[in-house]
């Protein structure tokens, strides 16, 4: 894995999908958190898919921010380790995540996957087309990043 040092957030989804943008939406609080935090890139990957390949194989750490869908209560923050996160769509997390989950298993097969790899998310509640999270996603935020927040420092990034 030469050449890949890049730290990264990436948060995943699409904005339009009410909670299918929990990823996208947790930017904003995460960003005002680390206030600029020099050497961490916190990047808006919306539902890019294969798009994304270049940034996953250049990175050393990838933090991934999503809603999960793991048929939990809804608002629940879940986290899957970087070697538990499924390469494959034999489990699919989110609507857009049979692309991402190529996107890993192509990087992985390349020898490129990051050596620090992670994923936090919640349970949606609401996945229908519409602006906005619901009041459990909503609720979930504050917890998924310091989640966020607290891995980068296992990371020693903070």
């Amino acid at each position: 894995m030469t050449g890949a040092d890049r730290k990264v957030v990436l948060g995943l989804g699409n904005i339009l999908g009410r909670d299918e943008g929990l990823g996208v939406h947790a930017l904003g609080p995460l960003r005002a958190r680390l206030a600029d935090t020099p050497g961490i890139e916190v990047l808006d990957g919306g539902v890019l898919g294969m798009g994304l390949l270049p940034i996953v194989e250049s990175c050393s750490h990838l933090l991934l921010l999503d809603a999960v869908d793991a048929g939990r209560p809804p608002g629940t923050v879940i986290e899957i380790n970087g070697p538990d996160i499924p390469l494959l769509a034999r489990q699919k997390l989110s609507w857009h995540q049979l692309s991402f989950q190529e996107v890993l298993h192509l990087a992985a097969s390349r020898d490129r996957r990051p050596t620090h790899l992670h994923l936090i998310g919640a349970q949606p509640a609401d996945l229908s087309i519409g602006i906005g999270l619901s009041p459990e996603a909503e609720t979930a935020l504050p917890a998924l990043v310091d989640r966020a927040l607290a891995i980068l420092t296992e990371w020693s990034l903070l």
